[in-house]
């Protein structure tokens, strides 16, 4: 027929084995759709997890964070895409009217920052006005200094990102995950993908069960025995259907000095 190439099967096969390629080495975050989706989670009972915020780019919920002062929300630093920035905090339900939203005043993000592959994926938030703590919103500790986290310790993510059965979610959802050895994380994760991980990060969930974190939860926190410990970064490309490698977590201690003293000069 004029006009039409017909390729032979190697051609083709060529074509198909460069689409797989592109796929598999496309992206490794959560960021890449903004974060990560609770799997296989519960619904967060009323009056918990006040810390949560709903990190939103021009009112549309984009990735989780955590209130740690009153003044200061953390995320990830790669959930900064542009656009006007905000922070839903007290609602589990982000679809509902009359949310309490904070203006983001000045994103702090990590001067290390390059992309998801070489870490330091932490950014703070400054609001245009304190927040005022109430039974609905309250602040959450963060490790005062770095010390390591023993494998198999029991933890709690949660977030408004990806299910396992639909795209998003608008009630917050939250799941118990358990610390992996980052000696054995950076192994499952040099063997599936032959990814090295970055340096200052942690690993939970995701491996060898059903549960973690998804697309829309990054930037959220991995919360182990009442304390901050990490910030949801990023998983295996994208892939939410678990079991699979471990998910990765910035872990936090490694930037206590930085957080504290943007908190301190107030900026």
């Amino acid at each position: 027929m004029p006009g039409v190439v017909s390729l032979s099967l190697t051609d083709r096969m060529n074509a198909l084995h460069q689409v797989l390629l592109a796929a598999v080495f496309s992206v490794l975050a959560f960021g890449a759709t903004y974060g990560e989706e609770i799997i296989h989670g519960r619904k967060a009972k009323k009056n918990s997890l006040q810390y949560m915020a709903s990190v939103q780019v021009n009112r549309k919920h984009k990735c989780g964070g955590f209130l740690i002062h009153a003044c200061y929300v953390l995320t990830a630093a790669h959930c900064d895409h542009g656009g006007s920035m905000s922070v839903v905090l007290g609602a589990h339900n982000i679809s509902r009217k009359n949310l309490i939203r904070y203006e983001v005043k000045k994103m702090h993000k990590h001067p290390s920052f390059k992309d998801l592959k070489t870490g330091n994926d932490i950014m703070l938030l400054k609001l245009s006005r304190a927040v005022k703590q109430s039974k609905s919103v309250k602040t959450v500790k963060i490790p005062n200094k770095d010390k390591p986290l023993k494998p198999n310790t029991k933890c709690q993510v949660a977030g408004w990102g990806k299910t396992e059965k639909q795209n998003s979610v608008n009630d917050l959802l939250v799941t118990d995950v358990s610390t992996v050895s980052l000696k054995h994380c950076r192994k499952e994760w040099a063997k599936a993908d032959q990814t090295k991980l970055p340096p200052n990060v942690l690993c939970a969930g995701g491996y060898g069960t059903k549960s973690g974190a998804c697309q829309g939860d990054s930037g959220g926190p991995l919360v182990c025995g009442g304390t901050a410990v990490g910030i949801v970064s990023f998983n295996l490309n994208g892939n939410c259907d678990y079991p699979n490698v471990p998910n990765v977590y910035t872990k936090i201690s490694k930037f206590t000095t930085w957080i504290k003293k943007i908190i301190k000069k107030g900026a």
